[in-house]
């Protein structure tokens, strides 16, 4: 445990009471030959006092042909009764069908129907093996409602990862400029004059929002991309206190696997929700690449 300012209470988690398995804490990390990949994904200090499960969920995989890698973040809603089924239903959804999408070789990707596909998963479940249909939505909305950040990163003709990003809920994702010691936020949306906002409004999967807006990025070659859920993002607010400190000095270059994971179980009060991360760095920025 980081304490980060004033640390919540000391306590020993109770054990989760879900309906299938659900470990306390998740961490993966791997590299391809231009990008680097941390994430995790750790129960909330509320949820391990209440003996409730993680309801935040992450999934990453690399399509093979391209070398795309392909991510879900999302945040199972407190109030849905099985949440933390539908962020893992709506994580997978999202993943297989991208790269579904991407086995086809088609020339973009067709984003609204990822969502929808993500969706889907979530009525699929609630309709327990008949027919999905429009009928069960609301019954799919009670039980397993979530949030979802899904997108991909591809590196472009001059070997730059680009970044491309759709929204459903609160989750978010920013730019760390290692360089700089900045953080930009992404997934903005506009008001009526065309200001950018950030977007924090609560519209979860299996609602699906029309327009759906397509973020595109670019990581540079200092730069880091967070994906993240509000327990996370939460407590990083404009990136300029403690706790935005503390991710800078770890993150400028990839930690090892399980590292991202301590880094992420920090203890600071009243900042007590689940927290998932999902990070990406250019290659380049590992320790050692190249060797």
């Amino acid at each position: 445990m980081i304490p980060v300012g004033e640390p919540g209470y000391a306590f020993e988690p109770k054990p989760p009471v879900a309906p299938s398995y659900r470990p306390d804490t998740v961490h993966d990390g791997w590299s391809t030959d231009e990008v680097t990949v941390r994430l995790a994904s750790v129960r909330g200090y509320a949820h391990r006092y209440e003996g409730r499960p993680r309801e935040d969920d992450v999934a990453v995989a690399v399509h093979g042909p391209t070398q795309n890698v392909v991510f879900a973040v999302a945040d199972g809603v407190s109030s849905a009764e099985q949440s933390s089924i539908g962020s893992a239903l709506a994580c997978r959804g999202a993943v297989n069908e991208i790269l579904k999408q991407l086995d086809s070789g088609a020339s973009a990707l067709d984003w609204p129907h990822v969502v929808r596909t993500a969706a889907w998963q979530l009525v699929a479940r609630a309709a327990g093996g008949r027919e999905p249909e429009g009928a069960y939505s609301a019954e799919a909305e009670r039980k397993y409602a979530t949030t979802l950040v899904t997108g991909v990163v591809q590196v472009d003709g001059y070997g730059v990862p680009v970044v491309t990003l759709v929204q459903v809920g609160d989750s978010g994702a920013w730019l760390l400029d290692g360089g700089r010691g900045s953080y930009e936020r992404l997934l903005t949306t506009k008001d009526s004059h065309g200001a950018e906002v950030l977007s924090s409004a609560v519209t979860p999967l299996p609602r699906v929002p029309t327009p759906l807006r397509v973020q595109k990025a670019v990581l540079g070659p200092a730069s880091v991309l967070l994906v993240g859920t509000d327990g996370f993002g939460d407590a990083l607010g404009d990136g300029t206190g403690s706790v935005g400190a503390l991710f800078l000095r770890h993150l400028r270059t990839p930690p090892p696997a399980r590292g991202l994971a301590h880094l992420l179980d920090f203890s600071r009060e009243t900042f007590d929700d689940d927290r998932t991360l999902l990070a990406v760095w250019p290659k380049h920025l590992l320790r050692g690449a190249g060797r």
